[in-house]
């Protein structure tokens, strides 16, 4: 494989962005667990990664890979995903049944970010029919290049268990194992800078 184009996302790409991102996650566990019902995903899912990833996008921290196959949307140090709007969003569309616990979890996740600035990395996708081509790999070395040249750990939870191997080839290690009651597991993995 040649070595595929990486671009940062503008702003009117950010739809694009948001597609490839729900499209990638339709099958994960985490947000089928929030969503179960596809037409509650597919209506919900859009306004949860603009809610959770809008710091990228805003940041110029927004990045895909060839014609949107894939995108990772990185939050630099110092930027938060809008717990606000998070908050709200998913209060008023998680059914009512899986509240207490994706809450629980949500708080245990918070507590495995590093207290020092970081780059967090809350969410990267490829189009299902685009995976095991490598392109995952591709956008998540483009970033830890900024991570490595800037002194700066990196940090993401992984909701699946299959691309945890991903992600260690990458240098990420697995700080642990978060599920609280009917939720699925995550594993919050932490990137020393090389």
């Amino acid at each position: 494989m040649t070595t595929p184009s990486i671009n940062t996302v503008t702003p009117s790409e950010v739809e694009r962005a948001i597609d490839v991102i729900v499209l990638a996650f339709g099958a994960d566990p985490l947000f089928r667990y929030v969503y179960p019902e596809a037409g509650q995903y597919l209506k919900y899912s859009p306004d949860v990664v603009r809610a959770f990833c809008g710091g990228a996008f805003e940041h110029g921290t927004a990045f895909y890979v060839q014609d949107f196959l894939g995108a990772a949307l990185w939050l630099p140090p110092d930027v938060h995903p809008d717990e606000d709007a998070m908050g709200e969003l998913l209060q008023r569309t998680i059914p009512e049944q899986n509240q207490e616990d994706f809450f629980a979890l949500f708080e245990q996740m918070g507590s495995y970010h590093p207290d020092e600035p970081h780059w967090y990395l809350p969410l990267i996708g490829v189009d299902p029919a685009q995976q095991n081509k490598g392109y995952g790999s591709e956008l998540l070395k483009h970033s830890l290049v900024e991570c490595d040249l800037g002194n700066k750990l990196a940090y993401l939870e992984s909701t699946n268990p299959r691309n945890i191997p991903l992600y260690e080839r990458h240098g990420f290690e697995v700080l642990g194992t978060l599920q609280v009651g009917t939720s699925p597991p995550v594993s919050p993995m932490l990137r020393k800078p090389r």
